[in-house]
């Protein structure tokens, strides 16, 4: 089964989303990368070993892909939101014979001392109204992003996925991944990011 990796934390531009996510988390955010493959860059938090926040947005200064963007960011609008979370397997192509249908299909990725593949469907948008996860797969002997950020004492403690229809999301996602910290509740397709830091609870969403 696959287990959770990181949460993709949306925003039209990284400068309104970092305001938004060291407001609300009170720690700051790393600088990270770029994603020349998709048009986009990034900042990052460790959220403890194995996991991390990952705040995107499109790359102003990237090439368009020439496709459509992971995580429907081509059609992202308003304030800045949780937007996608990520699972890792050790075989990805293996985790998406279970993932739900339309997951995607494998892409490699590399950068500097990073490789990871990772599993993009055609039209940029996740099953489930993008509230299903992504799936990806690090490299092997590649060190986890989260093994090189600073620990600032936040963790993931709830992840709450809304959708019209969540018992049929939960059905889906059970052969993929079993993580306590996920609960499923009716709504418009969203997802809320529960988190406790270093002043106390805090929620994204």
């Amino acid at each position: 089964m696959a287990i959770f990796d990181h949460l993709a934390f949306a925003a039209a531009s990284l400068e309104e989303g970092a305001a938004a996510v060291e407001r609300a988390l009170g720690v700051p955010l790393e600088p990270g990368g770029t994603h020349a493959q998709m048009g986009t860059h990034n900042r990052l938090l460790s959220l403890g070993p194995g996991e991390y926040f990952e705040l995107i947005a499109i790359d102003p200064e990237g090439t368009p892909p020439g496709r459509p963007r992971w995580f429907a960011l081509d059609d992202f609008s308003g304030a800045p939101r949780p937007q996608s979370w990520i699972v890792q397997a050790p075989d990805l192509e293996e985790a998406l014979k279970i993932a739900p249908f339309g997951s995607g299909e494998p892409m490699l990725f590399q950068r500097n001392a990073l490789t990871w593949r990772f599993a993009v469907p055609d039209s940029g948008l996740q099953p489930f109204d993008g509230i299903s996860p992504a799936v990806i797969e690090w490299g092997e002997g590649v060190p986890h992003p989260s093994e090189r950020l600073p620990d600032r004492g936040v963790r993931l403690t709830g992840l709450v996925l809304r959708h019209p229809r969540p018992q049929d999301l939960a059905r889906a996602l059970e052969p993929l991944i079993d993580d306590p910290r996920l609960r499923f509740d009716t709504g418009a397709p969203g997802i809320r990011a529960e988190f406790d830091t270093p002043d106390g609870p805090r929620v994204l969403e």
